[in-house]
Formats: structure tokens, sequence, C-alpha cells
């Protein structure tokens, strides 16, 4: 009795970019959808004696993320080292849903599927159906871990195949066929339009001529004397054994042509050239029961894993380059918002922006961590205070290790925390004082506050959004005008003991959008709002409810005064409000030029995906309450009216020194003198009803 025809069952192999790719269409495209995946794999004849070729999944094995319409990758053709043949990835949510997969129902649809092939001669015309394949997966991306498992469908035959004189090609062959033979597969394999077809038929005439043609070509071939072999790329180097791509063949060849007695040889290569003495011939015996067509055959194929039926397993981790997987892990709760929370979410729009940060103590620490927690990577730190011994409790990109030796630069060493924590970000400190109204400026300091002045003005038009967080009221005012001249995205966060305020500046006075009425400009009424081309409002600026200008608020005060004394929790919750805003502008059709919302203004039909977009926002911890408020605009606004930004376009320096080293400047140019002195002079109506003495009359 013959001996059983033995395959060497096919091995696979992983690129480590099939992961990283896998991942990020997870991630970017696909989210929870889990339905199949159609990709490729590769594979190529032996090439070593010692060595079987494996069938391995590549990076561009997946479709691409940006193929839009379609989750089908393009098969490479023409390689001789790839062998394109396609395959369905499946890859589940949870790993729980991977080990409870149906195993041997989806390798009896992947079976199904090349029986069809054959029955309808799609595997004559293309043959790389024959080694179809399958992968179930879980990717677990908060570890960078990977459960995998393949499978290679192979059909079986009942009863299975025997061998007959199995041996080296180069034993089967006379001397002049084998030559003509190697010289005629070093040829197919040269050309770039049969290098990567896997299966062909290999005639040898009379005259020992080899010739290797296509499998559609079989007509072609009947008759002349010609002794014909079913010849296929082996990927396996055993000597007795041919490769797993034969089993799919045998069936082929059976059904197709009817045939019983099958010659095949199995072509490997030595160094890029066909090695007869590696390379396999033999004679499979296939007995077929009749009527075996009408039903699909049983199928094997589980790769096993060190011998055992089990799935495999392989952490990225450990190879990943830190910096390469800090971005990953950080970017992975942003993208998992995406898949069903907030799929508008833009995460380019995040990565892109540029913010600056006045101020790096309580609140700037926090702000910039909330910032890069929200995927923003360019982050600018200004201030010229040092680190304390009395911030680190309090300020957490600082440590003990940064008070020592008269303490650094909070700029300079809150941006080496950051990158600390995160190392992609692209973090600046700046060491610069604030220029700052009711501080007048001696003759001496002139040119350094010149400087300061210019490198804060470059600064805001350099940057997208800019952050209030300084500890004084006078020194948000230089920002606030320079924002509003510019028109930048500005946010305020101020704090007292037990309270806070967070809002967002409306738009400049003279952008675009708002086209100021000029009845309106002129008015020296504090409360008259100043509207837009549409009659909307003009949200206002940290500055535009006062009636004072900002002064001097450092000198002659004591201790406490001196310090900003406020209850731990209030700065986190208040950094946090502040990068909400940000976020919230961002994403609202408007921008900067977005209304005011309260709480309970917008109907279910026209609120944004990330909720209201409030102007104001204030809390008090004592009372564990928060409300949102809307302050217009006001016409005599010290900082941002179209009053004061013109004339800060005309004089330009001149005018900023002005404002700083006389305190009623800005109140004479806003009205805000005139204002007053109309306040004070009004009389009071000493005729008062004794039944009217709880009212007073203006």
């Amino acid at each position: 009795m013959e001996p059983l025809l033995q395959f060497a069952p096919m091995q696979s192999s992983v690129d480590e970019g099939f992961w990283h790719r896998l991942s990020s269409l997870k991630l970017n495209k696909l989210g929870i959808d889990d339905s199949p995946i159609h990709i490729f794999g590769f594979y190529a004849p032996c090439s070593h004696s010692q060595v079987s070729n494996h069938l391995t999944v590549l990076s561009e094995s997946l479709p691409s993320e940006l193929n839009e319409a379609s989750l089908i990758p393009e098969p490479s053709r023409g390689n001789r080292n790839r062998c394109s043949v396609p395959g369905i990835l499946y890859n589940t949510n949870t790993v729980e849903s991977f080990h409870a997969l149906d195993k041997h129902d989806l390798l009896k649809k992947e079976a199904a599927k090349i029986w069809d092939d054959i029955l309808t001669g799609k595997a004559v015309e293309d043959c790389s159906v024959l080694s179809r394949f399958l992968v179930i997966s879980f990717a677990d991306l908060k570890k960078w871990t990977f459960n995998y498992w393949f499978a290679f469908p192979a059909l079986m035959l009942d009863p299975p195949a025997t061998v007959v004189n199995l041996k080296p090609a180069s034993q089967w062959f006379s001397a002049a066929e084998a030559e003509s033979l190697s010289a005629a597969c070093n040829e197919w394999r040269s050309s770039k339009s049969t290098a990567d077809v896997p299966f062909f038929l290999v005639t040898i005439d009379q005259h020992s001529c080899a010739t290797v043609r296509l499998l559609k070509d079989w007509e072609a071939c009947q008759g002349n004397g010609n002794k014909i072999f079913f010849g296929f790329y082996d990927p396996c180097h055993l000597p007795k054994n041919p490769g797993w791509p034969l089993r799919n063949f045998l069936a082929l060849i059976s059904v197709r042509w009817n045939l019983n007695s099958i010659q095949f040889f199995c072509y490997r290569e030595n160094r890029g050239f066909a090695d007869m003495k590696l390379s396999l011939v033999g004679e499979a015996l296939i007995t077929v029961p009749q009527g075996w067509k009408d039903t699909v055959p049983s199928a094997v194929g589980w790769e096993l894993n060190k011998g055992r039926k089990a799935s495999r397993c392989i952490s990225l981790a450990q190879s990943m380059d830190p910096t390469r997987l800090a971005i990953s892990a950080a970017d992975l709760n942003l993208k998992l918002m995406r898949w069903r929370a907030l799929p508008s979410l833009d995460l380019n729009a995040l990565s892109s922006m540029k913010c600056l940060l006045l101020g790096a103590g309580t609140l700037g620490c926090q702000v910039a961590r909330m910032l890069m927690a929200w995927g923003v990577r360019k982050i600018t730190l200004v201030d010229n205070g040092r680190v304390a011994m009395s911030n680190p409790l309090r300020q957490s990109l600082y440590t003990l290790d940064n008070c020592l030796n008269g303490g650094e630069f909070k700029a300079t060493a809150a941006v080496e925390s950051l990158k600390r924590i995160f190392p992609a970000v692209e973090a600046e400190g700046i060491v610069m004082a604030i220029p700052m109204p009711g501080h007048p400026i001696q003759s001496q300091e002139h040119d350094s506050v010149l400087d300061d002045c210019k490198r804060l003005r470059d600064l805001i038009e350099a940057h997208d959004s800019v952050f209030l967080l300084t500890d004084t009221r006078e020194s948000r005012w230089l920002p606030t005008l320079l924002c509003a001249n510019t028109n930048k995205i500005t946010i305020t966060a101020a704090l007292g003991f037990d309270s806070f305020l967070v809002m967002r500046h409306g738009a400049g006075p003279l952008s675009q959008a708002h086209k100021l009425n000029a009845e309106i400009i002129n008015s020296s009424s504090v409360d008259m709002p100043v509207n837009d081309a549409n009659g909307k409002h003009r949200l206002g600026c940290y500055f535009c409810s006062d009636v004072v200008a900002p002064t001097d608020s450092t000198s002659n005060r004591t201790l406490d005064q001196q310090c900003t004394v406020t209850r731990p929790g209030l700065a986190p919750i208040a950094s946090a409000l502040a990068v909400e805003l940000l976020i919230g502008i961002l994403h609202h059709p408007q921008g900067i030029f977005a209304a005011g919302d309260i709480n309970n203004s917008v109907d279910r039909a026209t609120e944004q995906p990330l909720g209201i977009l409030p102007h104001q926002i204030r809390g008090s911890l004592s009372q564990f309450s928060q409300m949102t408020l809307i302050g217009y605009s006001s016409a005599s606004c010290t900082a941002c009216s179209h009053t004061v930004v013109s004339e800060y376009r005309n004089q330009g320096m001149e005018f900023i020194f002005q404002a700083i080293n006389h305190p009623t400047y800005l109140e004479d140019l806003t009205g805000l003198t005139e204002l007053m002195k109309s306040a004070t002079s009004l009389d009071w109506d000493g005729e008062i009803d004794e039944e009217d003495e709880d009212c007073v009359e203006i």
C-alpha cells in the first residue's frame, strides 16, 4: 500500500509594522466596527535547505487609512519575493470576544470560498485564491499587546491522497531535462508578469525541452506526448514533505481536470535560482468518491503554537521607542472619544494649536497639563518668577529640586517638567516681565520695557490662543489689548480665596466680523453694548465691567495680600474649565465669534457636540456652586474698546508707555473720567414722602 501524502504546515510571520498599522486603523478609522477586514499576505518559494519560508503580513497588508472608498488593500504585483495571497482579518473589540469566536465556523466559511473558487474556475484565472488565509486578533491598545491566531484552510481529500516515488527533482529528471527546467523556471521567475504566480504547469517534450505555462493553458498542453507536471512555489524545506499549498492545488486538479494520478513539482530555490536538488517531484494518487463535488469538503488549517492548538500573544511595549509609545498612549483617550462619544473631535486642530500661557504659577501649571491631555502639543509659558519653597505643593510642574539655589525660573523649569511628562511636547519657556499700568517706568528701564512690550506683541501674534493666568489684575491689561488688536482667542482665569472666574474674551473690535457703528463707538456710556453687523452684542473682555483703569495692586500690601491665598482645590477646577472653554471654541462653527450660552439656554437641536459654550463661569467653593453669565463689551473699556485699540494702532508703543506711566490716561481716553464726574455731581431730592422713606430717587 502506498504511503499517505503528508504536507508540511504553513507557518506565519507578522511584521511589527502590521500591528502599528492595525492599531492606527482601529483608533482612527474603524473604532468599534469589528467587521472583517480584507488583507494580503506574502510568501515565496523556499530559498534555504534548512529553513522554510513563512507567510508574512506587513503594514501594507492592511488597507490605508487614506483609502476612504474601500477597506480592501491593493496587492503588490510582480515582486518575485512577495507572492500575494488574499486573507481576512477578524479583529475583536474585547479579549473575551476573541476567545469566544467560533473558530470551526470561521475556517469552514473560508474553505467554502476556496471550494467555490475551484468550482467556478476563478482559481484557474487567479491561482493565489487557493492559499486564502484567516487571522483572528485582539489588539490591547493600552498595553500594546496583541493576541492572534492564523488559519490556512486546506480542503481534506477523502480518502487521503497517497504518494508514489517522492524524490528530488534532480533524481527524477534526466540531466538535460533538469537543466532545461531550471532555465525555464528562472525565466518564469524573472518575468514581472509571472514572478509572483505561485501555481503553474510544466511540460517537457521529447527533446527534453521544458516550458512553464499558466494553469489556464491546460488544454494547449495536451497531446504531442509531453510530460505534464503541476508546479507550485513550495515554501517548505523538508526533503520528504511538500508544502501546504499543494493540498488545495490537488483538489483543484482533481475537480477541474478529473485526474486521479497527478505528477507534482515542488519548486524551491537557492540564492534566487532554481535548485533541482532541493526541489521535489512526486506522483499523488487520488480516489474521489462519486458526488463529492456537491458538498464542501471538510477543512483543517489552524496554526499550532509550539505543538498545541492555541493562539499567540506578542507585546510591542518593550520594543517601541519610549517617545513613540508615549505619543500613542497620550492620544489613546482622545481617539477613543471619536469612536462613539465625540466623532466630530478634530485632533488635527488640537495638535496644531499654538497656545501661549502668560503665568507659570498655580494656574499655568494646571492649564499646561490639561492642554496636553487634550492633545495640544505646542505650548509657550511666560513668567519671570522663580520657584519658591512654597510652590511645589500647589504648582504641579515643580519639585523641591527646582527650589534649590535660589530657585529656577518658573518658565524654564515648567518646560523641562512638561517634556519629562510627555517628550513629544513642543514647549518653550520665556523669562520676561509683563509691563503693567500703575507701575511707572524709570528712564533707565525704558529700553528693556520696550523690548518686553515688543516681545509680548510678537509672541501673541505667533500663537493661536492666549491664556491670561497671572496673579494681578494690571498684568492682564497689555495682553488683553494686544489680543483684541489681533483678534486672538483669549481665555482668562482668576482666583479668589474660595471663588473663581473663568471667561473667554470676545472678538476684537476691529475684526472683520464686527463692523462697528460710529455712534456707538463715540458713546461714553459704560454699559452701552457694541454690536456686530448682525446686531448681536460683542462679548466683553476681563476689563469691560470696570469703571476704573487697572492700577498698582501690589504695593503697600500685607503678606497675605501679596500672595495668592486660595483654597487648594480651586486652581484645578478653574484651570480645567479654562481649557474646556478653548476646546469648545475650537469646535464651535462660529469659533471666537460664538455667542455666549447660559445654562438651559440652548435646546437639544442647536446644542454643539461638546455642550454649551458660556462666556463667563463664576464658581464658589463655599457654596459648591457654579453659574454661567454673559457680559457684553463696553464702549468705554480700557483694554478692548474701539477707542483704545484704534489709539494703540495709531501710536504703537508710545500709547502703551502713556498708559503705564499716567494713571488717569486710560480713563481720560475712554470717557470714564467724565462718567465718574457726572455720577458724583448728581443732586439728591430731599423732599421724600415719609411713606417712601425706604426709597431713594436719583
